[in-house]
Formats: structure tokens, C-alpha cells, sequence
């Protein structure tokens, strides 16, 4: 399964949806970007971010939070970044408001996306300062100082409402 995610205005990307009714589009929006999520086996943005699902649990709700950490990721070092969220605990499944995960490979560059969705922010954040959290990043979180090899840059975050759009 593939993943394609576009950008654009709000009136662009809602003529998007009207012309693919049969893609279920999800929206996305923070308070300067708006974004279009779609699942499927082919992208349908002329211009858009491809990734390939390495792994997932959950259903993305049309309602929601969205939390995406992008993880840039040397070459060499995806067989073992895969394998570390594929053999993960699986802890942030049972935090209260988790909604989905997704692990997303790039199809061209090297950054990785690692996409949460939660029934709300306050979820999250109760997510992030939880000893769950803690355990799962212990080797290679936000407090770790020396960052994995497989890593190839700075990490950083974006967080998005998900937004439904009017008929």
C-alpha cells in the first residue's frame, strides 16, 4: 500500500476531492498548510510526496489530530530503522485517544515520516509525557544526546487538525 500526501490551498485541494469522490481524501490543516492524504495503490497528485506503508495499526479518522516526525534517514541505515519500528513494543496502541500509526518510506529522498493520529492534542501530549513514551524512545528520543547512526539530519515535527471538508 502506498501513501501520496499534496499540499495546496483549501479551494484547490476541495476541487481535488471533487473530482476523485471514489478516493476518500483525507484534509489535514495547521495554521498555515493544508494538506491532502491519500491511500491507495497510485498516487493521484500531479504533485505530491509518495511513501510506501512499512507498517500500521489503526484505521485515520476523519476527525482527529495528526502528528508527523520526520525522520531523515541515511541509506544504509533503513533495514535497520524499519526494523526497529517493526519490532517496536507497540505501546503508543494502547494510550488513551490513539486513533493510528503509520511508517512511511519515501519514495524519492531519504525522510521518513512516522504519522500519529489522536482523538486530540491533549491525547498526544499525554502520549509524550508518559513513561510509555520514555520507553519506547529511550535509545534514540528527543532527550537521547547522541542520535543513532541511521539518522542523516535534524528531525523535526508538524502537527495538523484534521479537517472535513463542507459538501
Amino acid at each position: 500500500m502506498k501513501v501520496s500526501m499534496t499540499n495546496g490551498t483549501l479551494n484547490y485541494l476541495a476541487k481535488l476531492d471533487k473530482q476523485h469522490p471514489d478516493a476518500h481524501l483525507l484534509f489535514m490543516q495547521d495554521q498555515d498548510k493544508t494538506v491532502a492524504y491519500y491511500e491507495g495503490e497510485n498516487s493521484i497528485f500531479e504533485e505530491g510526496r509518495e511513501y510506501e506503508i512499512v507498517d500500521s495499526v489503526g484505521s485515520l479518522q476523519p476527525k482527529g489530530y495528526v502528528v508527523m516526525n520526520n525522520i531523515p534517514v541515511a541509506d544504509e541505515g533503513r533495514p535497520v530503522f524499519e526494523d526497529r519500528f517493526k519490532n517496536r513494543a507497540g505501546n503508543v496502541e494502547n494510550m488513551e485517544g490513539f486513533q493510528a500509526i503509520r511508517i512511511l518510506r519515501p519514495v524519492k529522498g531519504n525522510t521518513y515520516v512516522v504519522l500519529t493520529q489522536w482523538r486530540n492534542a491533549q491525547d498526544f501530549e499525554d502520549w509524550k509525557n508518559s513513561q510509555s513514551f520514555e520507553q519506547a524512545h529511550k535509545n534514540s528520543g528527543p532527550k537521547h544526546e547522541k542520535k543513532p547512526s541511521f539518522i542523516d539530519g535534524e528531525a523535526y515535527i508538524t502537527k495538523y487538525q484534521m479537517l472535513q471538508l463542507e459538501e
